[in-house]
């Protein structure tokens, strides 16, 4: 009689403890936030971060040229070995009113640094210190690449490495008419 109680109250607890858990799961689907997934042909959200070189970069103030937003870190090698690529085409663009906005997730200002000067990039840089942007753009792997047109509306969005010839048909993609 003593193991037939242990029993029954050992499967009430499981019982209890399992109808909680489904009661929780039903509960959090119907009430979580819905999270808005960027697509292309959306309004690229607009943000302000500063640049290594202390410059406010404001997306809005790009309007009427296209954009090229890159997300990065320094221990993501897909990452180091685009940049060249990605620095030689920024300098052919930026004459023709396409810009490069790269965006390192969330390191120190000295790191980052010391990564584009051994890389020996000169694009503008910008540091995403609390992942606000990261999170307004829904980037989860990096690197990634958002293509925004002179309109600020996203055309493309690419994530993983990308090699010279893509980012400039890429490029070519979002240049003002």
């Amino acid at each position: 009689m003593d193991k037939k109680r242990k029993r029954s109250i050992i499967r009430g607890v499981i019982l209890a403890v399992l109808l909680v858990a489904i009661g929780f799961t039903i509960y959090s689907s119907f009430t979580k936030d819905k999270v808005e997934l960027l697509a292309v042909g959306d309004t690229a959200p607009d943000f302000e971060l500063v640049g290594l070189d202390g410059t406010k970069h404001r997306l809005s103030d790009y309007r009427g040229e296209g954009v090229m937003l890159n997300f990065w870190g320094t221990w993501c090698e897909p990452c180091k070995r685009e940049m060249p690529a990605m620095d030689r085409q920024y300098e052919a663009f930026k004459d023709q009113g396409v810009n490069l906005l790269t965006i390192n997730i969330a390191q120190s200002e000295f790191e980052v640094q010391n990564f584009l000067n051994n890389l020996g990039v000169d694009f503008p840089t910008v540091i995403d210190k609390t992942r606000d942007v990261m999170t307004a753009y829904n980037v989860i792997d990096l690197p990634a690449s958002i293509f925004i047109n002179p309109d600020g509306k996203v055309l493309k969005i690419k994530t993983g490495e990308m090699k010279e010839a893509d980012i400039i048909s890429h490029m070519e993609m979002i240049k003002p008419e």
